[in-house]
């Protein structure tokens, strides 16, 4: 599998930029104060969407020729992937299957519904198993969360945005799931000689351990609050960020739902758990990031009901 270039970044930015946000970057004087650093939030939770997967899904769909776009996507997600390829299926008017774990929030199963897509749910732990077949069955064409090239040069358009915005920033923070993001934002950030460093719960900290170790360890299994982290790091975004060094730092559940309150209260923005693990690691680890400039991407902003901020 290729690893996406930086020019193929910036082209992908050319590409999705009709329908994608260029989202805001906020600063805090509340972070900047509690940190010791100044910081600039990529609010990603603005995104089309409500998450910045909307940019790697545009632009692999884009990407498609016509006739494999003709043969319909599936995707598989816990729900933000989801609706990106949904939401990206229906520019080009591409139908699209999305396989959903029982038990997948609410929220998302009705926002991937209202692109239009068909939802097939299944045990968290036969997802992949289950595209499979119904590619067999249908002859789908897979659009991956983050073992795909052109998923994560889409992704990486937001490091591309925040340091054209911020050009004198130092270090980029983002959170770590499947490794779409971060291996995205490595690309951006290594072209630039900026720092990265990743964010991560404490309870699925597979990623974290598999570039310490450089061996890519599955999914814990284990649950968190953080639900769009728990999957296993790739085997693509594995393969790009053992390559830069890339330090990743684990947060609690309770310093995820603190930072979400943080962002809530100070801030005055949704952002979902997953987002909010960047700035619990910000908080925790605020030693490294003194007197830097740092800009944190802030991955989503769809949250469920039940969701306490505290």
């Amino acid at each position: 599998m290729i690893h996406p270039t930086f020019a193929e970044v910036e082209e992908a930015a050319v590409r999705i930029a009709p329908h994608t946000h260029r989202t805001p970057v906020f600063t805090s004087q509340y972070l900047d104060r509690a940190t010791g650093a100044t910081v600039f939030l990529k609010a990603e939770n603005l995104q089309k969407v409500g998450a910045f997967k909307a940019r790697g899904a545009t632009n692999a769909i884009l990407l498609l020729t016509d006739r494999d776009a003709a043969r319909g996507v599936i995707a598989h997600s816990s729900g933000n992937h989801g609706q990106a390829v949904a939401y990206a299926c229906s520019i080009r008017g591409v139908p699209a299957t999305i396989v959903m774990p029982e038990g997948s929030s609410a929220v998302k199963v009705d926002a991937v519904r209202g692109y239009g897509a068909t939802v097939v749910f299944c045990p968290p732990s036969d997802r992949e198993q289950r595209v499979i077949d119904l590619i067999d069955k249908y002859g789908f064409i897979e659009v991956h969360p983050f073992d795909d090239p052109w998923v994560i040069a889409g992704q990486a358009t937001a490091t591309l945005e925040l340091i054209t915005e911020v050009p004198d920033i130092h270090v980029v923070l983002a959170p770590i799931g499947g490794g779409g993001l971060l291996s995205g934002a490595s690309i951006v950030t290594a072209e630039h000689g900026l720092d990265l460093l990743g964010a991560e719960p404490e309870m699925v900290d597979d990623a974290r351990r598999s570039l310490e170790d450089g061996v890519r360890y599955p999914a814990t299994g284990a649950v968190s609050v953080a639900d769009g982290l728990l999957t296993g790091i790739g085997s693509l975004p594995f393969a790009i960020l053992s390559g830069t060094a890339t330090t990743i730092l684990t947060v609690s559940e309770e310093e995820i739902l603190s930072a979400m309150g943080i962002l809530a209260e100070r801030t005055k923005m949704v952002v979902e758990p997953s987002g909010a693990t960047a700035v619990a690691a910000l908080l925790r680890y605020a030693s490294r990031f003194r007197d830097k400039r740092v800009g944190v991407i802030l991955s989503g902003g769809n949250i469920r009901p039940s969701h306490s901020a505290r």
